[in-house]
């Protein structure tokens, strides 16, 4: 460590044992009194010190009589020890002083060159920075440009998809429309399958009305399964409309905000307050399309859009095509069912009408064969008196005594009249017991008739009353989903 104020030769001497100066006292300084200075970034000068406290020795001006053991110079020079001994000559100063003008010269040569350079070199550079900022706000001016002839593409194409789609929830709607207003006539038809089994005897049968009404059923379900599916195929149909429209409604959205900052950008000028350095910036690549990719996305994003419309004028197409041919594949089962019912309340009635006028003739015909009946009763009752007469005779005849029992004629007679009497009266009661049978079976045939007209009374009614519920039918604008 050197002191301030000695040479490069100069160096410390400290006391020595066998020097022959006086003793030195020591100084009171401790190390509270040294005030260390450190730089800026580097630690405190002492940090290095050993912990131990230690003394800083001031060594006094001695004089030039002094003895100096070590032959060095002093350590600090006496006054005017400069001006004892020069370092320079005259020669030396005034080359050194053609040095510094020559050097001096060249560097104002060098620094003429220098600002002519640099004075030609910021207007080239500054016509350059003209060239690349009118450059950029061209290219600016061309990409919005760009951006706005792709947002209009969107704004048509997304106007066009909101109409189609709002077309398509229409069409969904009346398809849902026409499904529910199948409910009433489905319903009528099941409950005229259910009231028409309740028909008796033979009118229970499978005529052309119960057949036409499980086909009316059939088409109602069958129609209402084919509204249902295409409803739900435009509610797919719906929901790529959606994405379809999603996507071009976050597209515009972006290509808004990248048309509102390349605005920006190209409106601000060297004299913006906006204005501000980014280090590095240029450096940061966040880009994540070239142009080609860049124009590819919104294109695919309107063919999309383009293809969702398509599907969906082509379902909605369908769905017209459907509700006509179902509508009136309905209406003509419906009429068809009606028409078969009419005949079959035709059919019951006539039979009704013959079977009362058969009835009729039947109660008549009971009435004659009753009198009849009593008539026989009463001859077979008056032939017993001649048959009494007869036996009476003939047994007052067989106590006749002896040869007097002689078969004369009165005596042939008479058992001619008992066997002629007896013939007539199993004649007549072979007559009476058909008769009664004869009276039986009409009788019978009455009640079968009565029974038939009642079942067929039964079955008139209940065809009518279901012709009664089948007078109202759905309208067409309500079966195409307008109503």
């Amino acid at each position: 460590m050197e002191f301030l104020g000695t040479t490069q030769v100069a160096s410390y001497c400290g006391r020595r044992k066998n020097c022959l100066l006086p003793d030195l006292a020591p100084t009171t300084t401790t190390r509270e009194a040294y005030q260390s200075y450190c730089l800026p970034g580097y630690r405190y000068l002492n940090s290095w010190r050993p912990s131990l406290m230690h003394k800083v020795v001031l060594v006094p001006e001695t004089s030039d009589k002094e003895f100096n053991c070590t032959g060095r110079p002093p350590t600090i020079l006496p006054a005017l020890r400069s001006s004892l001994h020069t370092r320079y000559s005259t020669r030396d100063w005034h080359h050194a002083n053609m040095v510094q003008l020559k050097g001096s010269e060249a560097s104002r040569h060098c620094a003429g060159r220098l600002n002519t350079d640099s004075a030609r070199l910021m207007q080239n550079k500054d016509q350059l920075t003209y060239l690349m900022q009118e450059d950029s706000k061209r290219n600016l001016g061309e990409r919005i440009t760009n951006i706005d002839f792709w947002r209009s593409e969107l704004i048509h194409e997304l106007e066009c998809l909101l109409k189609e789609t709002q077309a398509l929830e229409t069409v969904k709607q009346r398809l849902e429309s026409s499904a529910d207003a199948l409910q009433g006539p489905l319903k009528v038809a099941l409950e005229c399958l259910y009231h028409r089994e309740m028909r008796k005897g033979t009118d229970l049968v499978h005529d052309d009305v119960e057949k036409n009404l499980i086909k009316e059923v059939d088409v109602y379900k069958d129609c209402q399964e084919i509204l249902t599916k295409l409803a739900q195929k435009i509610n797919q149909q719906l929901g790529i409309n959606r994405d379809a429209q999603h996507a071009l409604e976050h597209d515009l959205s972006d290509k808004n905000t990248a048309s509102f900052i390349d605005e920006k950008c190209f409106n601000l000028r060297n004299t913006s307050n906006s204005i501000n350095f980014y280090h590095g910036v240029e450096k940061a690549d966040g880009t994540v399309s070239v142009p080609e990719t860049w124009a590819k996305f919104t294109e695919d994003n309107i063919r999309c859009s383009q293809h969702a419309r398509a599907n969906s004028l082509k379902l909605r197409e369908d769905a017209e095509a459907k509700l006509e041919s179902t509508s009136e594949e309905m209406w003509n089962q419906f009429i068809s069912t009606n028409l078969a019912l009419n005949n079959r309340i035709a059919e019951v009635a006539d039979v009704k009408n013959k079977l009362q006028a058969q009835l009729a003739k039947i109660l008549q015909e009971i009435f004659q064969t009753e009198d009849t009946i009593m008539l026989l009763e009463r001859s077979i009752k008056a032939k017993e008196y001649p048959l009494k007469v007869a036996q009476t005779r003939l047994e007052g005849r067989t106590r006749r005594p002896n040869i007097e029992l002689c078969c004369d004629a009165p005596q042939l007679q008479l058992i001619s009249e008992v066997y002629t009497i007896d013939d007539t009266l199993q004649t007549l009661k072979r007559r009476l017991q058909e008769a009664q049978d004869t009276l039986q079976m009409l009788t019978l045939n009455k009640s079968n008739l009565e029974h038939e007209i009642s079942v067929k009374t039964n079955s008139f009614f209940i065809d009518k009353k279901c012709m009664d519920m089948r007078k109202v039918f759905p309208s067409t604008p309500r079966l195409t989903g307008f109503i």
